[in-house]
């Protein structure tokens, strides 16, 4: 069957990955001029399937006021930007913000994100591809005593699904990683997420885009997608700048920007794009940077050793579309790394990045059929477009291959917001 990916970022690579090993004849479309140029350009660099959590649980909207009013706030809202599909989606989201939910979802999410790091695993067994990667789980540090005893629901979550992990002393924490041995009084504890792991995402897609052209798969660069056209209830073709595109079945994986054009033949998701920043720093005293992924729970900031290098991710923005790099964010990750490896490495010599995360409000990605016969859904990721990638992919290419997916497909599908 003739397949046509939308999107080259790492959500449509690894759905061609799989869909060119069961046999289909795959070509994917982007406008960039090559693969994980955008969102998953310089993410976090986590595969955190045991901090794969919904941003709506309970307590937030009272939380997301006070982080308004603060200087270092995990969440900035851009008032110029609240137009009505903002508002209502954040509507939505603050509809999730129950115990219920929040476990329904929690629970969701940890289904794809557990399948997706093993199938990741699988992948590495099979190929042999380099992506600066690091077997040694995630640190979730705790700076208040209220944030250890708000993780308990976390924690009940993790022992229904059955997911290591470590409740760790400070002292504990230090044993994982020695460089916080200048900091770690300002730690209270943390939970160990022994089974995560972390790498470079881009040099991952750019790696496996060659193995997807080894199987056949054909990469279509520097062409805007325009609209999918359609007739009755089947895709008929995907207009570019370049000419028409047709196949036999259509797959969309262009994160944030998939909303509107599915909008366009009545299709509606509640994806929307919130902003995340991110800083990547060239490591100076290797003895005082991370071993793995350390996640800031008071700000949000997620700090990842790649390789020679300490990627820094963080701040949910809702300003649409607007990708303009803002200073003011830089001060929040820059905060976060800066207080906690202070002799890592020289923030001056930092790149600092900006990426449109498409975000669900009830956290789950989107995957599955639609009423279109022939177009299908791999898109809503939010912040775990790398954690959940492989395992949707390998969910979204069964079934377009007609064959029974490995995981529970309930509530994963667009069908969840009929109601």
């Amino acid at each position: 069957m003739k397949v046509l990916v939308l999107g080259s970022g790492v959500i449509g690579v690894t759905s061609a990955w799989y869909l060119a090993k069961s046999g289909h004849d795959v070509t994917v479309v982007d406008r960039q001029p090559s693969v994980a140029n955008e969102t998953s350009f310089a993410n976090a660099g986590q595969i955190s399937p045991g901090y794969s959590a919904p941003w709506a649980a309970p307590g937030i909207p009272a939380k997301a006021i006070k982080w308004l009013m603060q200087e270092l706030a995990p969440l900035k809202i851009s008032t110029r930007d609240l137009d009505m599909e903002t508002l209502l989606w954040m509507t939505k989201m603050v509809a999730n913000c129950n115990s219920k939910d929040y476990h329904i979802n929690k629970s969701r999410m940890m289904r794809v994100a557990e399948y997706s790091r093993n199938c990741l695993r699988d992948l590495r067994n099979e190929i042999n591809i380099e992506y600066e990667h690091r077997t040694q789980g995630t640190l979730q540090l705790f700076r208040t005593k209220s944030q250890v005893k708000s993780s308990k629901k976390d924690i009940q979550v993790l022992n229904e699904c059955g997911v290591d992990h470590q409740i760790l002393t400070p002292d504990q924490c230090l044993a994982y990683e020695p460089a916080l041995k200048h900091t770690i009084n300002k730690v209270v504890g943390g939970i160990r997420l022994p089974n995560d792991e972390t790498g470079n995402c881009h040099m991952f897609v750019t790696e496996l885009a060659k193995e997807c052209e080894k199987l056949g798969v054909k990469f279509v660069m520097n062409t805007d997608i325009k609209k999918l056209n359609k007739q009755g209830d089947e895709i008929t073709s995907v207009t570019t700048d370049k000419g028409e595109f047709t196949a036999d079945a259509y797959l969309m994986a262009l994160g944030s920007y998939s909303t509107h054009m599915l909008a366009d033949i009545g299709i509606k998701v509640p994806v929307y794009p919130v902003k995340g920043y991110s800083l990547t720093i060239p490591i100076e005293d290797y003895s005082a940077a991370p071993e793995s992924t350390i996640m800031d729970e008071t700000y949000k900031v997620a700090i990842t050793r790649l390789g020679d290098q300490i990627r820094v991710g963080g701040t949910a923005e809702i300003t649409s579309y607007n990708l303009a790099l803002t200073e003011k964010r830089r001060k929040n990750i820059e905060f976060s790394v800066a207080d906690l490896f202070p002799h890592a490495a020289d923030l001056a010599k930092a790149d600092f990045w900006t990426g449109l995360r498409p975000m669900t409000p009830d956290g789950t990605p989107i995957l599955g059929k639609t009423n279109i016969e022939n177009l299908f859904l791999n898109t809503g990721h939010g912040t775990l477009g790398w954690t959940m990638s492989l395992g949707s992919a390998k969910f979204i290419s069964d079934i377009i291959s007609c064959k029974p997916p490995d995981i529970d497909d309930s509530g994963l599908s667009i069908a969840r917001y009929a109601h």
